[in-house]
């Protein structure tokens, strides 16, 4: 009898093992496999069981995505975005099985179940209330955002425009175009919303992507600021008084190539830093990056946040300048040719350190974050990111930039009773291609309040674009927003 109940015993002991080691192993290595498993429907079912937080611009005073009681009690909650196509690549969207922008990179609080809401979430459970989320509010400009949406996407172009605060970093403005409506894919009906996003993905104009962020694309000569910064602080005995050889044409070291100025203009022979960037001359800029050689050209680039990771909390592609190719390609590097790449977010941050004395804030998209009770439980702090320049050198800058505005390309973007300090880009594609438009500045020279990038992509800015013609009207309507004139 004992040998029996014994052997019964361990039966049992084993069995029992063998079923906390199998719950173990799904409950960890395999629990985000059946998370995830499209078969599995409690995960589509739970997601719209929280009453998720809002997503809000203003300091909570526009509301970019909300959440709606149906009255379902399978699909409880449902996410609606009031304002659609000019914030749809910054808010994002919420679907069945995923999710984009900030309602991605802040999910964990938009759905209550970050650490930080924990309490809140067991007294939920306990009061059998829905589980019931933090709201986002984002640093956003919401009349500057509409504005820069519908400037550029009244064109018909494909582009993006980036406003910073240049004394803190916060992003006034992140606009993407094409764009597209997000409340399709926010619908509980699963075949719907792959429909939507299919026809999406298949869009040559590839409108989910975000410009702003996602892609790089040549500066053009918005970078000859780069290239200024790093030859002044090469030798501080430099201003924007220094003469440069300014020829009409440059033989390009080890190659039969000559690089010319831009429609083959006259830039004198001989120009200052100031008349140099005011008419946007190519080949005393490119002689200045030759000079300075390639490292010091590197460095000065990763001082303003070329190459540098970001969350902004979206993810952000890596700007950067490309290879060490040798001095032909450098020259071309120096006027934002060549290899060089750059977001529109990152030429934003250039204009913006230039307005900062020198320094580069990190930029950021979220304001606070307010607990559902609408208490705030996190926020974000200025950070800086870097000292590109020193104060000295940010001045012969910055009074280069007034001089491209005030009497050279950038005239599209004076402000009446306000200075403003500029530089406009074209930047070269392939053979035969348009070029791409580029606009970036900032404004009241002195007391900053906003910096802009505006960017035009080639294929769509038309064959005699620029800048200054294209991008630099743009940026005077996001800086004139910003500014409340």
């Amino acid at each position: 009898m004992n040998s029996t109940l014994k052997r019964v015993s361990v039966a049992c002991l084993l069995m029992f093992g063998l079923l906390m080691a199998n719950v173990t192993y799904i409950g960890t290595v395999k629990a985000d496999g059946l998370r995830t498993d499209s078969r599995n429907v409690r995960g589509f079912y739970a997601r719209y069981a929280v009453d998720r937080g809002w997503i809000t611009a203003d300091n909570g005073k526009t509301t970019l995505a909300k959440t709606v009681d149906t009255g379902d009690k399978t699909y409880r909650f449902e996410r609606e975005y009031p304002l659609g196509k000019p914030f749809t690549h910054v808010v994002g969207w919420f679907a069945p099985e995923s999710a984009s922008g900030i309602e991605a990179a802040m999910n964990r609080y938009l759905d209550g179940s970050h650490p930080d809401l924990v309490v809140r979430r067991a007294i939920d459970m306990v009061s059998g209330k829905p589980a019931k989320g933090a709201s986002v509010d984002l640093t956003l400009n919401t009349k500057a955002q509409e504005i820069a949406y519908k400037d550029l996407a009244g064109t018909g172009k494909r582009g993006a425009v980036v406003a910073l605060e240049p004394k803190t970093g916060k992003i006034l403005t992140m606009v993407s175009v094409p764009s597209y409506d997000p409340n399709p894919l926010a619908q509980v009906n699963k075949a719907k919303v792959n429909a939507a996003y299919n026809k999406l993905d298949k869009d040559d104009n590839k409108p989910l992507l975000n410009r702003a962020i996602d892609l790089t694309f040549a500066p053009g000569s918005t970078f000859k600021t780069v290239t200024s910064a790093a030859y002044l602080s090469d030798d501080s005995s430099r201003d924007e008084n220094t003469q440069v050889d300014a020829p009409d044409s440059l033989p390009l070291p080890g190659t039969s190539i000559s690089l010319p100025n831009y429609h083959g203009e006259s830039c004198g022979g001989r120009a200052t830093l100031v008349q140099a960037l005011t008419i946007s001359c190519n080949t005393p800029f490119a002689i200045m990056g030759m000079d300075v050689g390639y490292d010091k050209l590197k460095e000065q680039a990763a001082k303003f946040g070329v190459g540098q990771p970001l969350e902004i909390p979206l993810g952000v592609a890596a700007s950067n300048i490309g290879p060490d190719e040798g001095k032909a390609a450098l020259a071309k590097t120096a006027i934002g040719q060549q290899s060089n790449q750059m977001t529109p977010l990152q030429m934003a941050m250039v204009a913006a350190g230039i307005a900062n004395q020198g320094t580069v804030m990190k930029p950021f998209l979220v304001n606070k974050i307010m607990g559902p009770d609408g208490a705030e439980i996190d926020g974000t702090d200025p950070e800086e990111l870097d000292e590109a320049v020193t104060p000295e050198v940010a001045g012969e800058l910055t009074k280069m930039m007034i001089s491209v505005v005030e009497h050279g390309t950038g005239g599209a973007a004076k402000l009446p009773n306000i200075t403003v300090a500029g530089k406009t880009g074209t930047a070269e594609t392939l053979p035969g291609k348009p070029s791409h438009a580029w606009f970036i500045s900032f404004a009241p020279v002195d007391d900053p309040k906003v910096a802009v990038a505006v960017f035009v992509e080639s294929g769509s800015a038309g064959n005699d674009a620029t800048g200054g013609a294209v991008a630099a009207p743009i940026a005077h309507d996001v800086m004139q927003a910003v500014l409340g004139q």
